[in-house]
């Protein structure tokens, strides 16, 4: 690949960014083609594993990450009545996965990301369709805005109804409900003091996670119809189904407003693509492997993509075998894990809650168990010498 390659990334998300800072890293020309207005995410925070983080090492900005953020790991799960089912601590995460669990902002991540990229890198407002996924004799073709152009390698970061995907492969069945609706709120809730935790009641939990900067991440999350919307407002509705559960929840509901709550409904690709490329165009994220978030898996897959994307560059064959069976085993643990604990039947629940309690008593804390052989996940090459790794050799 000659340095001057030209890489069009479809989508300004986490990982589309992540993906142009690395093919820039690597050489290669970058334009990112973002639909929006601007690259401020609609998301209120991220979970990084150890995975990405190690990822965001190569792009030079996993320390600063792991400073702007709040470990996560000193909590564990609860009912509804708050007695708790498991605990656990961030150093024993740590000391697990050789790295914390932290959370911190999307909107934070994205800024760090877009700070790699060269000025001008980045285009807002400019929708693009692909005009011709390019072969080993030509290059591909993006229109937009009345543009085209062209490029060695396109990477279609552009979610999970990717209009690339369908057109790459329109047999494909997409993506489908998967039974249930998030809520997401990130606000100040000045006096009050908690530890981390996640509840499980009969088909509806809840999480809330203190962050930096006196900030609570909270999210919900019900068995609902597609598409059901509050009679009134997500606050309300939120109140109706969570408000007479354990503290600190009640006070992050007082806290919230109405326009701070965010609700989506959840789907997922059941069925895998049979490759995550086609032609000289790659997917990655939501694009290629969307999932349910109970693993809090999406984001951090969509980096590890980037990572590996561009060490292996034009040759895509080589980044679909790389790429389909992790993420398509770590999707269906998220969808196992989606059952669990979004389980509704009472007999079901009452064995689930034994279940989690005599694991947690007997090892490692349910919540570390679900991220063994995911969070270890290293890199495919070292680009650069990490923090950690100079941490390392100066202990030795």
């Amino acid at each position: 690949m000659a340095r001057s390659a030209r890489a069009i990334v479809i989508g300004g998300g986490i990982g589309g960014l992540a993906a142009a800072a690395a093919l820039h890293r690597r050489g290669w020309t970058v334009t990112v083609l973002e639909r929006a207005r601007s690259l401020d995410p609609a998301g209120a925070a991220i979970s990084l594993a150890p995975n990405a983080l190690r990822a965001l090492d190569l792009l030079g900005i996993g320390e600063e990450v792991r400073d702007l953020a709040a470990w996560q790991g000193d909590g564990g799960l609860r009912t509804p009545g708050g007695h708790w089912l498991s605990r656990s601590s961030a150093e024993a995460a740590a000391t697990r996965f050789g790295g914390p669990l932290v959370l911190l902002p999307r909107a934070v991540l994205v800024d760090r990301l877009a700070a790699l990229l060269p000025p001008g890198a980045v285009r807002t407002t400019a929708a693009a369709t692909l005009a011709d996924p390019g072969d080993g004799r030509r290059p591909a073709r993006v229109s937009t805005g009345g543009d085209e152009l062209e490029a060695e390698l396109v990477a279609a970061a552009d979610g999970i109804n990717s209009r690339v995907r369908t057109a790459l492969f329109p047999r494909h069945p997409g993506p489908v409900y998967a039974g249930f609706t998030t809520w997401r709120v990130l606000i100040p809730v000045p006096g009050t003091e908690f530890a981390s935790h996640e509840t499980w009641g009969r088909g509806r939990i809840w999480g809330t996670h203190p962050l930096k900067d006196g900030l609570v991440y909270a999210y919900a999350a019900a068995m609902t119809p597609a598409g059901e919307r509050a009679r009134d407002d997500e606050k309300a509705e939120l109140l109706r189904r969570f408000g007479d559960w354990h503290a600190p929840i009640p006070a992050v509901l007082a806290a919230a407003r109405p326009e701070d709550v965010l609700r989506h409904d959840v789907h997922h690709i059941a069925t895998p693509l049979p490759a995550h490329h086609s032609g000289r165009v790659a997917l990655l994220g939501d694009a290629a492997h969307a999932m349910p978030p109970t693993l809090g898996q999406g984001g951090n897959q969509a980096i590890e993509d980037a990572i590996v994307l561009a060490h292996h560059g034009d040759d895509l064959a080589a980044y679909t075998a790389a790429r389909l069976p992790r993420t398509t085993a770590v999707a269906r643990r998220a969808v196992r894990v989606a059952r669990l604990n979004m389980a509704a039947n009472p007999a079901a629940v009452a064995v689930r809650n034994l279940t989690v309690a005599a694991l947690s008593k007997a090892g490692p804390a349910l919540f570390l168990r679900g991220f063994d052989g995911i969070a270890g996940w290293r890199p495919p090459y070292a680009a650069e010498e990490t923090h950690a790794g100079k941490r390392e050799r100066e202990s030795t």
